[in-house]
């Protein structure tokens, strides 16, 4: 079973029986897929799953759902200086699934992509005992712009693009376990019901070169630090973690500590 061993020994099984992936430009473990078409071209490529009862918090409408399918393939591209093109969508649906949630979950999808400037180009479906949704991305990518996880060095400026703990905030509240005054909880709640990548930062700062490493931080701030740290063979002094604002209210509410939800 999955919950018995992990998704991080999962991936190492996976590594370990299938050997080297021969023609990824970034190697394995990055946050996309670099197939290399020669010369300076790049076939670009992700996947991401989200099932209901494991990534669809309460309160989540179909329309977030689908909205976040699509934008948390996308926050991948953005971690990688690459603009994405086509999206597909692969959908197990359960039965009795209403018509009226599956319109709503796609009208998500179709608004993301139209956010990102994506063509969306159909998929797969099928039945299933709960609503899965894998999301595949492609783009063209190239050698010298893409942004990967192994380039950091000594010497090198840590920077975000955005503020953290809002998705951890955001999630507490959802599931009930803390509360807030109703305009800091709506803040916070947008984090998890209504993600946006930041894209255009990524592709910009590609374009500029001003990277050496990058990382998708969806997995938390700590997580991350330490894969770039891993890959890069370097470590990292952190002085200023950026927080919203809101979780330093939220969590003097409640009596938290706002650099662990950040973290």
């Amino acid at each position: 079973m999955v919950l018995s061993i992990g998704e991080r020994e999962i991936i190492e099984i996976i590594s370990g029986l299938i050997g080297e992936f021969k023609g990824d430009f970034l190697g394995f473990g990055d946050d996309v897929v670099a197939y290399d078409l020669g010369g300076d071209m790049l076939a670009v490529v992700k996947t991401d799953m989200l099932i209901d009862y494991t990534d669809v918090p309460p309160g989540m409408s179909y329309y977030q759902v689908g909205w976040k399918t699509v934008t948390m393939n996308v926050s991948d591209f953005a971690a990688k200086g690459v603009k994405p093109q086509v999206f597909l969508l692969s959908m197990g649906v359960p039965r009795g699934f209403e018509a009226k949630s599956l319109r709503e979950l796609i009208e998500g999808v179709r608004d993301a992509c139209r956010y990102y400037s994506i063509s969306y180009l159909g998929g797969d479906t099928n039945e299933s005992l709960s609503l899965t949704l894998a999301g595949f991305l492609f783009g063209i990518g190239f050698k010298n712009r893409i942004v990967g996880r192994r380039g950091a060095r000594l010497g090198d400026i840590v920077a975000v693009t955005g503020e953290f703990g809002g998705s951890a905030a955001g999630l507490k509240i959802a599931l009930g376990e803390y509360s807030a005054p109703k305009s800091i909880a709506e803040k916070l709640l947008r984090f998890i019901y209504e993600p946006k990548a930041r894209l255009n930062e990524g592709l910009k700062l590609s374009s500029i070169d001003a990277l050496t490493s990058s990382i998708d931080s969806s997995d938390g701030l700590a997580w991350s630090l330490y894969e770039l740290s891993n890959a890069g063979g370097v470590g990292f002094h952190i002085y200023n973690i950026p927080v919203v604002e809101e979780v330093k209210l939220f969590a003097d509410i409640n009596g938290l500590n706002p650099v662990d939800l950040a973290l």
